[in-house]
């Protein structure tokens, strides 16, 4: 690797780049005093930088600072960044910890996407999601617990724009009684599916949100009813609880 960028006007407006963010508003003259260059060659760096987008000039200091575009830049590269390397040892540390089926869901419009699951190994029980198959947000423990983060106009929009039926006797289908749960997961911090997807199964889940706040992700534990009695529902809400802190931990 060359200890010297070898197109010298890229190390010169990457450095001015640099300086502005460390400087804020400054003028020309007093940037020419820091980089140690003189008026005309940093003139043409600014000038071919405000073409790109990347900083300004206030039409009355004369001042030049940083547009909002590398900010823009740098929200891409973090949402590019792969969830799943932060999340996935607390998710297999889960599993192994409870015995049971773990999955990792990411909001998709109205609906959730199964994008990571850790089988139980300890049971014969098998879970019918997979990896990449969706699950509406009205009736998923998953779903409940990221609209619980959500305003109620996004609520009600995803309400609104999801096919509502009763797919289990247990579902609920009322959109005033989804919002009574809905503020139970905010008082409680993680939501239920209490066989409300799927007969005989119960999921304890809380929400993971991204780097921006927003609810975005979301785990659960799943379970055959028969195993998830509510004093053990009571028992594992501690343990997705303390579950979520070390996930925003590695997220941070």
């Amino acid at each position: 690797m060359e200890d010297k960028n070898p197109i010298q006007v890229a190390d010169r407006l990457f450095l001015v780049l640099e300086t502005l963010a460390d400087t804020g508003s400054v003028t020309l003259a007093e940037l020419c005093r820091q980089l140690s260059l003189n008026k005309s060659t940093l003139h043409r760096l600014l000038s071919s930088l405000i073409y790109m987008g990347y900083v300004k000039q206030d039409s009355e200091t004369g001042k030049y600072s940083l547009t909002l575009k590398l900010l823009g830049l740098s929200n891409k590269l973090l949402s590019h960044m792969d969830i799943l390397d932060a999340v996935r040892p607390s998710l297999k540390a889960l599993a192994e910890k409870t015995g049971e089926t773990v999955h990792f869901v990411q909001l998709d419009g109205i609906e959730a996407v199964y994008i990571y699951k850790e089988e139980s190994t300890q049971n014969s029980v098998r879970m019918v999601s997979k990896v990449g198959s969706r699950i509406p947000l009205y009736c998923s423990g998953v779903g409940k617990a990221m609209a619980a983060d959500m305003e109620e106009p996004q609520i009600r929009f995803i309400w609104e724009h999801s096919t509502i039926r009763k797919l289990t006797s247990h579902t609920i289908i009322d959109y005033t009684q989804f919002l009574e749960k809905i503020k139970e997961v905010r008082e409680k911090g993680y939501a239920l599916d209490d066989e409300e997807n799927e007969l005989g199964v119960r999921c304890i889940a809380v929400s993971i949100p991204d780097y921006l706040s927003r609810p975005k992700y979301a785990f659960s534990i799943s379970a055959p009813a028969a195993r998830m009695s509510d004093e053990r529902i009571h028992a594992l809400s501690e343990i997705v609880l303390n579950t979520k802190k070390e996930m925003l931990s590695a997220m941070s």
